[in-house]
């Protein structure tokens, strides 16, 4: 099905030169006299990769059609991640090139919204925060809490974030998925 370029808003799938991308973000650009240009910055879902790509505004282009399925996150080796479909038990194995930072906000055993296209695995819908434990950052001192003042602090999947010098290692804390930043201490 054909869609005009001025409806690719955030998060629709299109087919660029027979490939899926995904809008990033959406920019109408009209100049005095003459038609307008539309520029989206789109991911392209087999890579990962972002580019530029500019349409007039009254070009078409074909929709993907993408659908997703809960699966459950089980493991990841050097280059792929398995997911199990708890519907029908099959695995299925998506590369870690493609998933991209995305992967080191999953826990083993959680469930998460994978992208299809044609049957080939492309993203993760990662929830816009997630609860994670901190493995070590010094220790805080009495009497900064009202401070606006951050330390490192490396959480349990490996990422490394500032939080503020209230938090001690141990405590859960809640990190933006989008950015990697601290949000709020979890309870």
């Amino acid at each position: 099905m054909a869609i005009n370029v001025t409806d690719l808003k955030g998060g629709v799938a299109f087919l660029h030169y027979g490939k899926p991308y995904q809008v990033v973000k959406y920019n109408l650009i009209k100049l005095g006299r003459g038609s307008a240009t539309v520029r989206v910055t789109a991911r392209n879902l087999e890579t990962g990769g972002t580019e530029e790509i500019a349409y007039q505004s009254n070009t078409n282009v074909e929709e993907a059609n993408t659908n997703k399925r809960k699966l459950q996150y089980l493991y990841k080796d050097g280059t792929t991640a398995y997911f199990m479909d708890s519907i029908n038990f099959e695995q299925i194995e998506i590369p870690l090139a493609v998933l991209g930072d995305q992967i080191a906000y999953i826990k083993d055993g959680d469930n998460v919204s994978v992208l299809f296209w044609e049957d080939k695995a492309l993203s993760v819908d990662l929830p816009p925060k997630v609860v994670l434990k901190v493995i070590e950052t010094d220790p805080g001192v009495k009497g900064n809490s009202a401070s606006n003042i951050y330390k490192p602090a490396v959480l349990e999947n490996g990422l490394k974030t500032k939080v503020p010098l209230f938090i001690n290692t141990g405590e859960l804390v809640r990190v933006d998925t989008r950015t990697g930043e601290y949000i709020e201490r979890a309870k």
